[in-house]
């Protein structure tokens, strides 16, 4: 272990944290970090927080860890570092620290991926997740829609019902344990290093004859097409979860789920808010002095609305149960009309006279215009 690691660092907590935090952050990054977790995952790191955990989870250790540092841990002192692979952690003050014992004590020992047993090691895994990002209109994102949606998928393979091969035997190169150690000559004397066997794959048997159809693997790549309604009002980022239709599962284990992630087209007129719509309706000046009733478009068709004298710009007018459902309740949101009063920039003569005449009367009769004018 090298000179200066600080454990409550590498774990996020403080140096005052409790033993339910220690144990809380570790899991949180186990998980995290786990090798058999393909977009996070992270050997070394992983072997770092099993590192960091060893020590500040048990008591004596963390004293002197506390007292002197990592130099408690050194020239013979206690802690003699990550031995390689997941196995454990060798020589602190005399005592094993395994990482599987670890985990089988936080995760109830159903945390896969070539931790513990051999037999739950080669017992069945459940297969990855896959993610697939969905394009969808306005108006399909809004009333809901059917999409078929195409994927190249692992399943097992039917010639060998997912094994790979046929009669099964223990493999010779790791004796069943799924696990290899290596020897390696430094000028510190001779390192081991526990490995994943190669021949087996970890699953510490192989096959007399491997399956052609599958290569030996398992699992075949398929072109599937599976229909998804999707529920109306979803949004953008919103995630449908679509339950055993992922990647096929190890040794017999369930499959994966498929989670569709929707990415929605803007409208060129309305703008969405969660549930709300928001429609900018265009209305001249005199439509805004003198009041009137104007058409506006909806989702569910055009509807008429009293636009009230002296209405004023970007005034907010609105439509109750006009808006969106939630992909999870029955109600809808509301529309909210803005008013965008338009200034004309072209006058005829006709016009013109008229606005002249107009500027002739006292219009500034609100407040505003009396407040504005006392500190002229």
């Amino acid at each position: 272990m090298a000179s200066g690691k600080d454990y409550y660092d590498i774990l996020g907590v403080s140096k005052d944290a409790s033993d339910s935090e220690i144990k809380s952050a570790f899991r949180k990054l186990a998980k995290q970090y786990h090798p058999d977790n393909k977009q996070t995952g992270d050997e070394a790191k992983f072997k770092e927080i099993g590192e960091a955990y060893a020590v500040l989870s048990d008591e004596n250790k963390r004293r002197q860890y506390d007292q002197f540092g990592s130099a408690a841990f050194q020239n013979g002192g206690g802690a003699g570092g990550y031995s390689g692979g997941f196995g454990g952690f060798g020589g602190f003050d005399g005592v094993d620290i395994n990482l599987d014992d670890i985990l089988g004590d936080l995760f109830g020992g159903g945390f896969s991926g070539g931790f513990g047993s051999t037999a739950r090691r080669n017992g069945p895994r459940r297969g990855p997740d896959v993610k697939v990002d969905i394009d969808l209109t306005f108006d399909e994102a809004v009333f809901g829609c059917k999409k078929d949606i195409k994927l190249d998928l692992n399943e097992s393979c039917s010639e060998c019902s997912g094994k790979g091969g046929f009669d099964e035997i223990t493999c010779p190169t790791c004796g069943g344990r799924g696990k290899v150690i290596e020897q390696q000559s430094t000028i510190f004397g001779v390192m081991q290093t526990q490995k994943t066997c190669s021949t087996c794959k970890g699953k510490g048997k192989s096959y007399k004859k491997s399956c052609s159809k599958c290569s030996g693997t398992g699992l075949i790549k398929t072109r599937k097409t599976i229909a998804v309604d999707i529920p109306e009002g979803v949004d953008n980022g919103y995630e449908l979860r679509i339950s055993g239709k992922g990647e096929a599962g190890i040794n017999g284990g369930p499959n994966g789920d498929i989670y569709l992630e929707f990415h929605v087209k803007e409208h060129p007129l309305f703008e969405r808010d969660g549930k709300d719509i928001y429609l900018e309706v265009p209305i001249t000046i005199t439509d805004a002095i003198l009041g009137c009733k104007k058409e506006v478009p909806t989702l569910t068709g055009s509807v008429v609305m009293q636009i009230d004298p002296g209405t004023q710009n970007y005034t907010k007018l609105k439509l109750k149960g006009k808006g969106i459902k939630s992909p999870k309740s029955s109600t809808k949101g509301d529309m909210y009309v803005v008013v965008n009063i338009i200034m004309p920039t072209k006058l005829n003569r006709q016009q013109k006279e008229l606005l002249q005449q107009l500027a002739e009367t006292d219009l500034e009769t609100d407040d505003s215009f009396k407040k504005f004018k006392k500190y002229l």
